[in-house]
C-alpha cells in the first residue's frame, strides 16, 4: 500500500492514521532499527514519555488498524503496512533534519524536535522536492539512513564503538541523537560523521581514540554534519566515557 497524503498533508498508510499513530510507528521502527532489538511497551513508554497504559491503548488501536502484531506481554512488531508507514515518516523526519542543518543553520543537536513538528505538516510533494533539492542524501546529519522514494534504505555493517577492539581503525557511521553527551563530545573534538579514527585503548569501559582523518569523499558525503570543520586541528587523543561510546556506531576499516 502506497502512503497517501491526507487533507492535512500527512503521509498515511490508511485513512485512520493520526499524528500519534505515525509517531508510534516511527518510534517502534527506530527502537529496533540498528540491532533488531525486541520492542516492549515499557521501552515505547520511556522513549515517548508517556505512561504504560497509554502505550497499551495505542498498541491495541494500531493492532486493530493492521499496523502491529502484538500479544499481551510479547514484543511489539510492525506489520508490512506498519513498516511502510514508519519508513514514510522516517524519510520525512530525516530529510527535514538534513535540510534544517544544511540550509537553515541549525545545530545537529537541536533539529530533532523541530523535525518532529514539521514532519506531520508537509505534503508528499514537498518531501520529494526537498529530497531532490538536497541532492537525494542517503544519510541524515547523525548518520542514520534516509529511505529513498521507494522506501528502501541501506545500513552499513557496524559495531558500537564501545565494543571495538584496541588498535582497530574505524569510520564513524552514526551517533544516537538521543544522547546529548555524545553529540557534545563529537562537537568538542570536531569529529564529524565519516571521520576515521583509531581505537587506541579501552580503559575501564572508556574508549581512547586518535583521529586519522576524513577523506574528501567522506567529507562531501557528510557535509550536513554540524561538526564538520576541516580547518580545525585534531586533538592527539580523545577519551570517551562508556555511555558516550555506546551511543556511537562505527564500521571497521582494518
Amino acid at each position: 500500500m502506497t502512503p497517501r497524503t491526507s487533507a492535512q498533508g500527512r503521509s498515511t498508510a490508511i485513512d485512520a492514521a493520526t499524528t500519534s499513530v505515525e509517531d508510534y510507528a516511527k518510534t517502534i521502527y527506530g527502537l529496533s532499527e540498528w540491532d533488531g532489538a525486541s520492542v516492549t511497551a515499557s521501552a515505547l513508554a520511556r522513549t515517548l514519555g508517556v505512561s504504560n497504559p497509554s502505550v497499551s491503548l495505542m498498541v491495541r488501536k494500531m493492532a486493530d488498524l493492521g499496523l502491529v502484531e502484538h500479544r499481551p506481554y510479547a514484543p511489539i512488531a510492525l506489520t508490512s503496512a506498519g513498516r511502510e508507514l514508519a519508513l514514510a515518516m522516517v524519510r520525512r523526519h530525516r530529510l527535514i533534519e538534513t535540510w534544517l542543518v544544511r540550509d537553515l543553520g541549525y545545530d545537529w543537536g537541536e533539529v530533532h524536535d523541530e523535525a518532529e513538528r514539521l514532519e506531520h505538516a508537509v505534503s508528499e510533494t514537498f518531501v520529494d522536492r526537498l529530497d531532490v533539492r538536497l541532492g537525494q542524501p542517503r544519510v541524515d546529519p547523525h548518520g542514520d539512513p534516509i529511505p529513498g522514494p521507494d522506501l528502501q534504505l541501506h545500513y552499513p555493517e557496524t559495531l558500537l564503538l564501545c565494543r571495538v577492539q584496541a588498535m582497530a581503525q574505524v569510520r564513524l557511521e552514526q551517533v544516537d541523537d538521543a544522547v546529548p553527551d555524545a553529540l557534545s563530545a563529537l562537537d568538542a573534538h570536531r569529529v564529524p560523521i565519516g571521520a576515521q579514527v583509531t581505537v587506541q585503548a579501552t580503559e575501564g569501559g572508556a574508549v581512547v581514540l586518535t583521529p586519522t582523518g576524513t577523506t574528501a569523499q567522506e567529507a562531501a558525503a557528510t557535509s550536513t554534519s554540524a561538526v564538520t570543520s576541516p580547518a580545525a586541528p585534531a586533538p592527539s587523543s580523545i577519551r570517551l566515557a562508556h555511555e558516550v561510546a555506546h551511543a556511537m556506531r562505527v564500521s571497521v576499516i582494518r
